[in-house]
């Protein structure tokens, strides 16, 4: 009697750590192993060649923002950072002399 309660906890527990293992494996998307550790997901290889070519794509098209985001931001920086007070003569000498 005094063995069987720890026993059925050890049980528990690892059962139920084996299911929360399983179903965040599953959540995000990590393959599954077998009994003797063979990949179950994905069952073909032409779907994992074809998720790495979307998102190879999808990585490309990111960088290419970025690189005008970046571009936009070093505008952006070079006005704000510039002296307000030459930028105001520089406004007051494209008007033309003052009457």
């Amino acid at each position: 009697m005094r063995l069987a309660m720890p026993i059925t906890l050890i049980t528990v527990v690892g059962t139920a750590g084996w299911v929360i293992t399983t179903w965040l494996r599953i959540k995000n998307g990590y393959p599954l192993d077998g009994a003797w550790g063979q990949a179950v997901y994905p069952k073909n290889d032409q779907e994992a060649v074809e998720r790495v070519r979307l998102l190879s794509q999808e990585n490309a098209q990111l960088r290419a923002e970025l690189g005008s985001v970046k571009d936009r931001l070093a505008n952006i920086e070079k006005i704000v950072v510039d002296d307000s007070h030459r930028l105001t003569a520089e406004i007051e000498a494209l008007r033309g002399p003052s009457n």
